[in-house]
C-alpha cells in the first residue's frame, strides 16, 4: 500500500469540492481493491547502481524539489489520495525538508544541509540502489533510482538510448503534466482535461501569446536544427530519441495498465476495459510545451499600450511637459538607487530614453480596446465566472508584469571559509502537484548533468550541475516585445505593410467540453480567434490621430522558441563547459530573458541572455511606435523574424564579481528593463543588505549563504525598508491619539524583532507580531493610495496601477502571482512610498519622483494622512484583512499567507507555511576542477 505522511507533518488540504460523493464514500474500497494488482510498473529488483561519473563536488552539492519526485499516481493511488490522505511514494517526500528551511534556519550548520536538501552528488550508493530499469529492455540504457528521494539516474552507453531513458523516466513522472502541458501549449487545454474556468483561463493567457498552427511548430523545429551545424543535427536526434522513450512508456504503463489515473478521470480511459488511447508525443508537443516555459518565465516586454495610457493620463492631468516629467519619475527606467545584480559601476546601454523620440504611436483619448479572443460562447462558457476568468488571463497575458521570479546569491573565493565560491540559488517555478520541474542526472555519450528541467523537456538539465560546475537562472525581463501601430486599409482586417494593403491571418481554434469525474464543469464550448501581421498578433484596436490601427505585438523568440535547446546542450555537454568563458558562450545560445550564474572550485560567472533586438535610432521601446520601415528592428526579415540582435558584450556579464545578487531586479547600470519598479527598494535588497555583511565579514559558507537566503525569504519587504521610515513621519510629534500608539508600538517591535512572517514554532501556524503583520497588510494599500491619489488625481492613479500592482504581500489574490504562491513582494510601491517619505522627511534622494506627494510635501499633513490611515487598519479584523477563500477560512492569516502546491491532477498535497525562495534550489561549492 503507498504510504501516508502523517498529518502532523503538513496541513492537510480540503477534499476538492469537483470531486463526486462517490468517492468520499466508504465503498471506494472495492473499487480500490480491485485497482491495487496493477498498481505500479514491475522493476527489475536490485542490480548494481550506475557508476558515479567524474564528482568534483566532494559531497558539497545539494538540491531541493517539492514536493517529490513521482507526479504520476494511478487511478487506484488517486482514490486513496482523496479519500484517506495517502501519498503514492516519492510524491511529496521532499515537501517537508523544504518547508521546516523555515523554522530550521536559524541553526543551520553545513553538517545539517542535506536535513532540508537532497545530496545532489552524482550516482548512487550501491545500497540506497531503489530499482533498476531497462527502458524498453534495451542494453544500452539503465534507469536507477534512489530510495531517498527516488530520482532517476540515467546512465547510457549509447546518446540514443541515453536520450531514450530521459524520455522514458519523464514519462514515468509526468506523463500527465507533459499531456497537459502540450494541450495548453496547443490552446487546447478544455477540450483535453475540462472546461473549468481555470483551464479556459490557462489556454487563452498562452494562447494569446502564441498562437501557432502546426506547420508554425514544424518549422521551428527545422529552422532551430538547421541553422545550428553539427549541433543543431544532434539536438534533433536526441529529440527525437527522448521521444521515443516517452512513447514506449505510454506503450508499456497501458499495456500494464499503470498510466496516469488522470487519464481515467477525464474520460480518455476506461478503468474497467481499458478502451480509449493515450496519444503518442510527437516532435512539436516539445515547441508547444516549451512556448508555454518561454512565455511564463523567459520574455521580457510587452505593456506599451499601457504605458501609453498612463503616459496620456499623466498629460492630461498635469500638461504634457510637467506630465510626462511625472510619468518618467515613476517608470523609473535607470533609477541610482536600483539594486544591481552587475555593482562594479559598467554601464550596459539598453532600451534607454532616446533624447528625441521618433515614429511613436499613441492613442486618441479613449480610443482603445482589447482584442478579443473568445467568440461564440455556450454553455458554461458563457456564465460569468468564464467571462471573469478570460478578462483576468487578457490582463496577464498583456501586461508587462510578468512572472518574474527567482534568486541567486553567488559569493566568490576570496570571501568564503574554504576559498571556494559558494552559490545557493534556483528558480521560483510556482508550486504545482506535480511540480512543473523534475529532477533527473543524466549521464552518457556527451551528456553528464544533474538537475531540474521542465517536465517534457528534460532530454536536457536546464537548471543544475555538471562534472565540475554548476548554473542556475533567474528571470530577467529586458525588453524583446515591443508594440506597432499597424495602419488599418480596406477593413479591420488589412493593414498597410511598406505602402501594400496586406491581408491579416486568422488562426482560430474550437474548444468544447463536457463533464467528467475529475472536472463537473457543465457542457460548452467557445472559439478562440487571433489575428496575425507580419508585426505580430493583434492585441488592441485603436485610433491615432484619427486613423485606424491595431496594436500589435512582436516578441524576438516569436517562433523561435525551439532554439534554446542547443545552449542547453552545450551545458550538459562536459567537453563544452569548462570555464566561465565557455559557461558564457553556452548561454549566448539562449534566446529568452534570463539572468545566468555559474560557479566551479574556483570562478563566479554571471550572463544576461536573450535576443535583443537592436531598434532603430530614436524609437522610445517603452510606447507602441508605427509599424513602418524607419521604425523596424533593424535587419528585421518578417518571414522568419529574425532580426540584428545586440552582441554578447551589450549584454550584461561579468566574471569574478565579489559576488552576485538576483532577485529580478535591475541587472546593470542603463539597462533597463520591462516591468516597473526596479527603484529605492526592491525584494533584490533583500538578499544584497545580507550578502554584502556576509561578503564583509568574510568567511562565508554553504549553511551561512543558506541562512542569508532563507531569512530573506520571511522578511517582509515593506516591513524591512519602508516601514521604519513610515513610522519616522508618524513620531515626528507624539502619537496622542490611543489607537494609533498601539498599533505604532505593534510594529515597532515587529521591526525591532526583524520583520519576519515567520512561525511562533515550527507548525504552530500562528505568526508571531500577528498583530503587527496584520496591521501593515491592511495598511498599505489604505496609505498608498492617500498619499498618492490625491496628487496624482483618480485617473492617473488608476493608470499608474495598470503599470504596477500597489503590493504583493504573500497574502494578496492579486497581482501577478496571484495567491498561495509563495513568491511575493516583487511587483508594489515600496520605492515610491520610500522616495517620496524621505523627500517629506527632507532627506537626500537620488532620482526622485518629480513632485512630492504625501500631504502635499507638508511633514504634519503627510504624519496626518499616516495616522488616519493607520487608525483605519488598526480596527479592521483578521477575517475583513483575510476573507477567506477556497483554501481558507476568514481571518486564518497563517492559511492565507500559506503555500499551496496548485493541483494539476488528482493528488493533493498539504499547505506549507510561507517562504520566499526558489522551487527548485541549489546549494554547492566544488572542491575541485578538471
Amino acid at each position: 500500500m503507498p504510504r501516508c505522511t502523517p498529518r502532523t507533518t503538513l496541513d492537510r488540504l480540503r477534499t476538492p469540492r469537483r470531486f463526486p460523493k462517490f468517492l468520499k464514500a466508504a465503498s471506494i474500497c472495492v473499487l480500490v481493491a480491485g485497482l491495487l494488482s496493477p498498481l505500479t510498473q514491475a522493476a527489475a529488483a536490485g542490480g548494481p547502481a550506475g557508476l558515479a561519473a567524474d564528482d568534483y563536488c566532494g559531497g558539497r552539492c545539494s538540491d531541493i524539489l517539492p514536493p517529490g519526485e513521482n507526479g504520476n499516481a494511478t487511478l487506484a493511488q488517486i482514490l486513496l489520495n482523496q479519500v484517506f490522505g495517502t501519498q503514492p511514494d516519492h510524491a511529496e517526500d521532499q515537501l517537508g525538508p523544504y518547508s521546516n528551511l523555515a523554522s530550521g534556519y536559524s541553526t543551520l550548520t553545513d553538517d545539517k544541509i542535506n536535513t532540508f536538501f537532497n545530496d545532489a552528488s552524482f550516482g548512487v550508493a550501491s545500497d540506497q540502489v531503489a530499482s533498476t530499469t531497462k527502458p524498453g529492455g534495451r542494453t544500452d540504457v539503465t534507469i536507477v533510482r534512489d530510495k531517498k528521494s527516488g530520482v532517476p539516474h540515467i546512465t547510457g552507453t549509447t546518446r540514443y538510448g541515453t536520450e531514450y531513458g530521459a524520455g522514458y523516466a519523464a514519462a514515468q513522472d509526468r506523463l500527465w503534466l507533459m499531456d497537459v502541458f502540450r494541450h495548453v501549449g496547443r490552446g487546447q487545454l478544455t477540450s483535453f482535461a475540462g472546461g473549468a474556468p481555470s483551464n479556459q483561463g490557462l489556454e487563452q493567457e498562452f494562447w494569446r501569446n502564441a498562437p501557432y498552427t502546426e506547420a508554425d511548430l514544424q518549422a521551428q523545429i527545422d529552422s532551430a536544427t538547421a541553422g545550428a551545424g553539427a549541433r543543431g543535427t544532434q539536438a534533433l536526434a536526441d529529440a527525437n530519441a527522448y521521444i521515443d522513450g516517452i512513447n514506449a512508456y505510454i506503450d508499456a504503463s497501458d499495456s500494464g495498465r499503470y498510466f496516469p489515473g488522470e487519464y481515467v478521470l477525464t474520460g480518455h480511459k476506461d478503468a474497467i476495459t481499458n478502451a480509449g488511447t493515450i496519444d503518442h508525443f510527437k516532435l512539436t508537443d516539445l515547441v508547444a510545451l516549451a512556448s508555454v516555459i518561454g512565455a511564463l518565465f523567459g520574455s521580457g516586454g510587452g505593456g506599451e499600450v499601457n504605458n501609453a495610457l498612463s503616459l496620456l493620463a499623466a498629460q492630461s492631468h498635469y500638461g504634457v511637459t510637467e506630465g510626462t516629467r511625472v510619468w518618467e519619475s515613476f517608470r523609473e527606467r535607470n533609477d541610482p538607487e536600483a539594486v544591481l545584480t552587475v555593482h562594479d559601476g559598467e554601464s550596459f546601454p539598453y532600451a534607454t530614453k532616446p533624447d528625441t523620440a521618433q515614429g511613436v504611436a499613441l492613442p486618441d483619448a479613449g480610443s482603445v480596446a482589447q482584442e478579443p479572443l473568445v467568440y461564440d460562447r455556450t454553455g458554461s462558457a458563457g456564465t460569468a465566472k468564464a467571462t471573469g476568468t478570460s478578462a483576468t488571463a487578457a490582463a496577464t497575458a498583456l501586461s508587462s508584469a510578468r512572472r518574474g521570479m527567482s534568486n541567486a546569491l553567488v559569493v566568490g573565493g576570496n570571501a568564503t571559509a574554504s576559498g571556494h565560491p559558494i552559490a545557493v540559488f534556483g528558480p521560483q517555478t510556482g508550486y504545482f502537484a506535480p511540480q512543473l520541474l523534475m529532477l533527473q542526472e543524466i549521464q552518457g555519450p556527451g551528456l553528464s548533468a544533474r538537475g531540474a528541467s521542465f517536465a517534457g523537456l528534460s532530454m536536457y538539465v536546464e537548471l543544475g550541475r555538471g562534472q565540475d560546475y554548476s548554473w542556475s537562472a533567474t528571470t530577467s525581463g529586458q525588453d524583446i516585445i515591443d508594440t506597432y501601430a499597424v495602419e488599418l486599409c480596406q477593413d479591420d482586417y488589412h493593414y498597410l505593410y511598406h505602402g501594400t494593403c496586406t491581408a491579416m491571418d486568422k488562426v482560430e481554434r474550437t474548444n468544447s467540453w463536457k463533464p467528467t469525474t475529475a472536472d463537473g464543469t457543465a457542457a460548452g464550448s467557445y472559439r478562440m480567434q487571433v489575428y496575425r501581421t507580419k508585426y505580430g498578433p493583434v492585441e488592441y484596436r485603436a485610433t491615432v490621430g484619427g486613423k485606424k490601427v491595431a496594436y500589435t505585438t512582436l516578441r524576438s523568440s516569436f517562433m523561435h522558441e525551439a532554439d534554446s535547446i542547443i545552449g542547453f546542450q552545450m551545458l550538459n555537454d562536459p567537453d563544452y563547459v569548462k570555464s566561465p568563458a565557455t559557461f558564457q558562450s553556452a548561454v549566448q545560445h539562449i534566446n529568452y530573458t534570463f539572468n545566468w550564474f555559474y560557479a566551479d572550485s574556483a570562478h563566479t560567472a554571471y550572463y544576461n541572455s536573450g535576443d535583443n533586438p537592436v531598434r532603430a535610432s530614436g524609437v522610445d521601446a517603452e510606447f507602441p511606435v508605427w509599424a513602418q520601415a524607419p521604425y523596424e528592428w533593424r535587419s528585421w526579415d518578417p518571414a522568419t523574424n529574425t532580426a540584428a540582435y545586440t552582441p554578447a558584450s551589450a549584454h550584461p556579464n561579468s566574471v569574478d564579481q565579489d559576488y552576485y545578487i538576483s532577485w529580478n531586479n535591475k541587472q546593470a547600470k542603463d539597462y533597463t528593463t520591462a516591468p516597473w519598479g526596479d527603484g529605492s527598494v526592491h525584494r533584490g535588497n533583500l538578499l544584497e543588505d545580507r550578502v554584502r555583511k556576509l561578503v564583509a565579514a568574510g568567511g562565508v559558507t554553504r549553511s551561512s549563504l543558506t541562512k542569508a537566503m532563507a531569512d530573506a525569504a520571511l522578511a517582509d519587504l515593506r516591513a524591512e525598508d519602508v516601514l521604519p521610515k513610515l513610522l519616522q513621519v508618524v513620531n515626528s510629534s507624539p502619537v496622542t491619539d490611543t489607537t494609533a500608539a498601539a498599533a505604532v508600538t505593534k510594529l515597532s517591535g515587529w521591526v525591532t524583532a526583524g520583520a519576519r512572517r515567520k512561525e511562533t514554532s515550527a507548525g504552530s501556524k500562528t505568526y508571531a507580531d500577528a498583530d503587527a503583520i496584520r496591521i501593515l497588510d491592511a495598511w498599505w494599500p489604505l496609505l498608498v493610495k492617500a498619499e498618492f491619489a490625491p496628487g496624482l488625481g483618480t485617473d492617473l492613479y488608476t493608470a499608474f496601477t495598470a503599470n504596477l500592482p500597489v503590493d504583493e504581500s504573500p497574502s494578496a489574490a492579486h497581482g501577478p502571482t496571484g495567491a498561495h504562491a509563495g513568491s511575493s513582494f516583487q511587483y508594489g510601491w515600496w520605492s515610491y512610498v520610500d522616495k517620496d517619505i524621505r523627500a517629506v522627511l527632507g532627506q537626500s534622494v537620488q532620482g526622485g519622483l518629480a513632485q512630492k506627494y504625501c500631504g502635499g510635501g507638508s511633514l504634519s499633513a503627510c504624519r496626518d494622512i499616516l495616522i488616519s490611515t493607520l487608525k483605519t487598519a488598526a480596527g479592521l479584523t483578521a477575517a475583513q484583512v483575510y476573507p477567506g477563500d477556497d483554501q481558507c477560512s476568514a481571518g486564518d492569516q497563517w492559511c492565507a499567507d500559506s503555500i499551496v502546491q496548485r493541483a494539476l491532477g488528482g493528488i493533493k498535497h498539504g499547505r506549507i507555511t510561507w517562504q520566499n525562495r526558489p522551487t527548485y534550489q541549489q546549494v554547492v561549492e566544488y572542491t575541485s576542477h578538471r
